[in-house]
């Protein structure tokens, strides 16, 4: 038996759910040549893991890594947590198709990060992404943004017959190139103009690809239920797999819709639904601030929402506070933070809009608005919207998984910008950390089979996720007793403690604890 690593003494935890075991873990080339007792067998490197667990390498359900892996392909942030395989595309937004407006909206995201490729289709950017080599797996979805602005731009309108069809073209074309289903962002332009048969006819054709859908819903918060109950119906009428992104309830006033939306998915599955879900364990979330505008000021793209910033704020507050008439009111932006910024106000990262307010001297909602002119809309936030009891509550259902929902980072260099969340440096080690040995919420191999069986499964990843034989040898190895997150809202870039080695592909990336440099990520089709 040729074998170039032998992870011997370990405790197996497969990512099937199954009690862990002791076993020893052969590795050869790109594969598990073999989970056993392999006392007498041979090795190019032997490692003795006594007293720690291996399992196999951990997926992010949730990644939006499009641009910035080209940036920086090291993702240090995901390696150092054990994270082998991000599904990316999420929330609307992938890497392509990118033609015209979709491409056009776009290009601020490629200049913050120096980017000088260009491209309009799945295949040239799975080329490029191949060029810079990458230190994980990479696996999309396509967006549904994307082709919409493609064909019809930013315009709130219903889309003709022939603009349906050049979606399809676009949707089929994703597919073939290798994208396992599709997103929506129904909070995002143009997501948001897009009325519920259009994303049954587009879910339907995914559906005939084998794909999933994937969808950010068109509320997470006053409109849950309706939301909930659209994904079932786009679900039920199209025939496909649905898959719910960050599932939550949003605004303590929604705190108490999470029944029934247990209750709704509950019955769907009756109905022998699939819907699953993600998410990640932290109560606060995180995106553009830009979100808090109502959907009217995105028509048109970028440069017409700049323009309603300077010549339409009456209205815009009118409708800010028709939707949140809690923003009036300095509690509701004490819970959001700045996260990301420009140069120029680069002091109010880790601030809340209004301690912002306070320091300016000006209105809360004015202090939004001028920020996001500053900064060209390019500014992130945190908000602090969520419960704790409800994320117990969702991490425990035997269909969700787990998801960082942010991009891959690293340590140093253009990603390293900003106060963003700490989820995408600490989610998976904070799982097996607090809400498996601290809290007892979740066994072991239930945690571990939610970062790896279960997404492998969701989203058809072939041969990954978990720990048997001739898969392939993705793999994490940590110390069950001191795994935890160390990154917080104040230091986001803080590594996890109690991961020793993490494989992609059978070469370490992360070896007794460091980084290796190694860039052996593959296209996942």
């Amino acid at each position: 038996m040729a074998i170039d690593y032998l992870l011997k003494n370990g405790m197996v935890v497969d990512g099937t759910g199954r009690e862990p075991v002791r076993a020893d873990v052969a590795v050869e080339g790109s594969r598990i040549k073999d989970v056993d007792d392999l006392s007498g067998a041979g090795a190019t490197r032997t490692i003795d893991i006594e007293g720690l667990c291996v399992c196999p390498g951990f997926i992010d359900t949730h990644a939006h890594s499009e641009f910035v892996l080209l940036a920086d392909g090291r993702a240090e942030g995901k390696v150092s947590q054990g994270i082998t395989t991000e599904i990316n595309g999420n929330c609307g937004m992938s890497a392509a198709p990118l033609y015209g407006p979709a491409l056009e909206q776009r290009e601020s995201d490629l200049e913050q990060l120096h980017i000088k490729e260009r491209w309009n289709t799945f295949p040239e950017y799975f080329e490029i992404l191949k060029k810079k080599k990458i230190a994980v797996n990479f696996a999309t979805l396509v967006g549904h943004g994307n082709i919409r602005a493609s064909v019809a731009g930013y315009s709130d309108r219903q889309l003709s017959e022939k603009e349906m069809d050049e979606m399809v073209r676009l949707l089929w074309e994703a597919m073939d190139a290798g994208a396992k289903g599709l997103s929506t962002g129904l909070i995002y332009p143009p997501g948001i103009y897009s009325g519920t048969s259009e994303i049954i006819n587009l879910a339907r054709e995914t559906a005939k690809h084998g794909g999933i859908y994937a969808t950010h819903m068109r509320s997470e918060g006053d409109m849950l239920m309706e939301s909930i109950v659209e994904v079932v119906n786009i679900a039920s009428e199209s025939g496909i797999q649905a898959h719910i992104s960050h599932l939550k309830a949003s605004g303590e006033k929604n705190w108490n819709k999470l029944k029934g939306v247990f209750e709704t998915l509950d019955l769907a599955a009756e109905k022998g639904l699939k819907i699953t879900c993600d998410r990640y364990p932290y109560i606060a979330s995180s995106t553009d601030l830009d979100a808090v505008l109502p959907s009217w000021a995105f028509e048109g793209g970028r440069k017409e929402e700049l323009k309603r910033l300077r010549s339409e704020r009456d209205r815009l507050v009118k409708d800010i506070l028709k939707e949140h008439p809690e923003a009036s009111g300095r509690d509701f932006w004490e819970k959001i933070v700045v996260s990301t910024s420009g140069t120029r106000n680069k002091w109010m990262e880790g601030k809340s809009i209004a301690e912002i307010s306070g320091i300016g001297k000006k209105p809360l909602i004015d202090t939004v608005f001028d920020l996001l002119l500053e900064e060209n809309l390019n500014v992130g936030a945190i908000f602090f919207l969520m419960s704790e009891e409800n994320l117990c509550s969702i991490m425990k259902r035997d269909y969700m998984a787990v998801g960082t929902d942010s991009a891959a980072r690293s340590y140093d260099g253009v990603t390293a910008e900003g106060k963003p969340h700490p989820r995408g440096f600490g989610s998976c080690p904070r799982v097996l950390g607090k809400y498996v040995r601290e809290d007892r919420m979740l066994t072991l191999p239930e945690a571990v089979h939610k970062m790896t069986g279960l997404p492998a499964g969701i989203f058809k990843l072939k041969e990954r996720g978990i720990l048997a034989k001739d898969y392939f040898a993705d793999i994490t190895v940590f110390d069950p007793e001191k795994i935890i997150d160390t990154a917080d809202f104040n230091d986001p870039f803080r590594r996890p403690e109690g991961i020793h080695y993490v494989f992609v592909n059978g070469e370490p990336v992360l070896a007794e604890g460091r980084i290796t440099g190694a860039m052996p990520g593959r296209v996942l089709k």
